[in-house]
């Protein structure tokens, strides 16, 4: 399951190292700002929007059948975005890469859950989480790698060999399972759960795009989706076959590992986006440098995650996720107090201690979340946890990096009046603007990318806080709500406690 989710993960990240070649007209696709931005809103959009629903699909008709058509769909997607002639081409791809990957993500950790007994699963979902964060990480160095030898494409065609040794080991290995007495079809829950998280996540991405929020097309269709879910809640809980039984939420377990994961990766995803700005332009390192300089972060997640359970276990949930929590908390703040000449190792160990952080509060909240359902919901439970965990990215995202623009862009409006109007546009608008108008600057380019870094840096600051602000509400919410050791025991489900007690 942590291989065949491996193609996902990567190609989440990978992109990000291959945006500038992929804009070049001539090495790559020449594509615009703009298409470069749906090449990777396509596949949020079609992501987000379809966990819920394939969670439904695979529970109902078969997870290991769900997860093999979704490999089939994004290998095959991957296969056309590698030799896509056109951006245009290359975003149609994406897209079906993003449907494929729907259907992989939430089918992954219901099969963990249904092979593996109460006593297993804790550990086997953190192995699972630890194969994320490290997935997560790699990928830039990944990207890094193959953009040195190779073209553009090759970043989406290494997924290729990974999905063909993924479908024959899950042909093999990975044992069928669905519910065995599904209720009657719920088109309606789907079709509300579609339409509310891509109208939502939407406006998320806007945002991303524009770095405001105070814009029509970022508050009209995030406005138009927060609805769209609430009629999902109010449509769940009154008829008698829901798609998903929203009377969940009355677990505190249940709703508060959801809370505390959509907004972990708020915090840390956002910056984990932005950190990688600051190494390659501010601090002038490659690509495939700033994959190496985020390996800490990795081997904190391999060290940490699979442990996760047995800390849990010893000291309970509240006390392990508050602790988790305030330390990300501190990390994220720590930031503020970055500049140029930070030393190296000082962020690298930084990036360790989130890592742990992580590694000890996701696996626990995944497996409380998994573990409030039923084993036959196994599929929307997992649909749950990924979609607060995509939205919560995606928001922090955008939300931070908005703060980080306004900032910039504050700064640096009085810095580059003496530039002709083009040109003063470009540095204004970002970092990345800025270091391609200081490449035609000659002499003036170094006071250009001093203005432009001391910009980006104070609006990295900001962010920073911004973030150590949302962890903290996440600490708070998790000592306030999350349940105790022996809290926690008691809320494992009625078959759930006969499963104990026959193991």
């Amino acid at each position: 399951m942590v291989f065949s989710l491996l193609a996902v993960v990567l190609d989440n990240t990978i992109l990000n190292v291959a945006i500038k070649t992929i804009a070049d007209p001539v090495h790559g696709l020449g594509a615009t700002q703009g298409e470069l931005e749906w090449a990777m809103n396509s596949y949020t959009l079609a992501f987000a929007g379809l966990l819920f629903t394939f969670g439904v699909i695979g529970d109902r008709y078969g997870r290991k059948r769900t997860l093999m058509i979704g490999m089939l769909v994004f290998g095959l997607s991957s296969l056309a975005s590698a030799y896509a002639q056109t951006p245009g081409q290359l975003i149609g791809a994406r897209a079906i890469m993003g449907i494929g990957g729907a259907a992989i993500m939430p089918a992954t950790l219901a099969i963990i859950s249904n092979v593996f007994p109460l006593r297993e699963r804790g550990k086997a979902i953190g192995i699972w989480a630890s194969g994320v964060g490290i997935a997560i990480t790699i990928g830039p160095v990944t990207g890094g790698l193959l953009l040195e030898h190779f073209w553009w494409g090759s970043v989406f065609l290494i997924n290729v060999p990974i999905v063909a040794l993924a479908l024959a080991l899950n042909a093999a290995l990975v044992p069928e399972s669905r519910d065995p007495n599904p209720s009657r079809l719920d088109p309606g829950g789907v079709l509300l759960s579609i339409a509310g998280l891509v109208s939502l996540v939407y406006g998320l991405v806007r945002i991303t795009d524009l770095g405001t929020v105070a814009d029509a097309t970022v508050i009209v269709p995030s406005l138009i989706g927060l609805a769209i879910l609430a009629g999902f809640v109010w449509y769940e809980y009154r008829i008698d076959h829901p798609a998903f039984d929203v009377r969940h939420f009355r677990s505190p377990m249940f709703t508060t590992a959801l809370t505390t994961v959509g907004l972990v990766f708020f915090a840390a995803t956002g910056m984990m986006f932005f950190i990688s700005f600051y190494w390659q332009i501010v601090r002038g390192y490659s690509p495939l440098e700033t994959g190496v300089l985020v390996l800490p972060f990795a081997a904190a997640q391999l060290i940490f995650a699979p442990q996760s359970t047995r800390i849990t276990q010893r000291f309970g949930p509240k006390a392990v996720g508050t602790t988790a929590m305030v330390v990300i908390s501190g990390c994220l703040a720590a930031y503020a107090l970055v500049d140029e000449a930070t030393p190296v190792w000082i962020l690298l160990v930084l990036a360790f201690f989130q890592g742990a952080a992580m590694a000890n509060i996701m696996p626990p909240a995944t497996t409380a979340i998994m573990n409030a359902l039923p084993r036959e919901k196994a599929g929307v439970g997992s649909s749950m946890n990924n979609v607060f965990r995509q939205v919560g990215g995606t928001f922090g995202i955008a939300v931070l990096g908005a703060i980080l623009s306004a900032v910039y862009r504050g700064e640096m409006e009085g810095k580059a009046g003496a530039l002709p109007e083009p040109l003063r546009e470009a540095v204004v608008e970002s970092i990345s603007g800025a270091a391609g108008v200081a490449g035609r600057l000659g002499p003036a380019a170094a006071r250009v990318m001093e203005a432009a870094n001391d910009a980006f840096l104070t609006g990295m600051h900001w962010a920073a806080l911004g973030a150590a602000a949302i962890g903290l509400l996440g600490a708070l919410i998790t000592a306030r709500w999350m349940p105790g050791k022996a809290a926690a025991a008691a809320e494992v489900p009625g078959e759930r406690k006969k499963e104990a007690a026959v193991l």
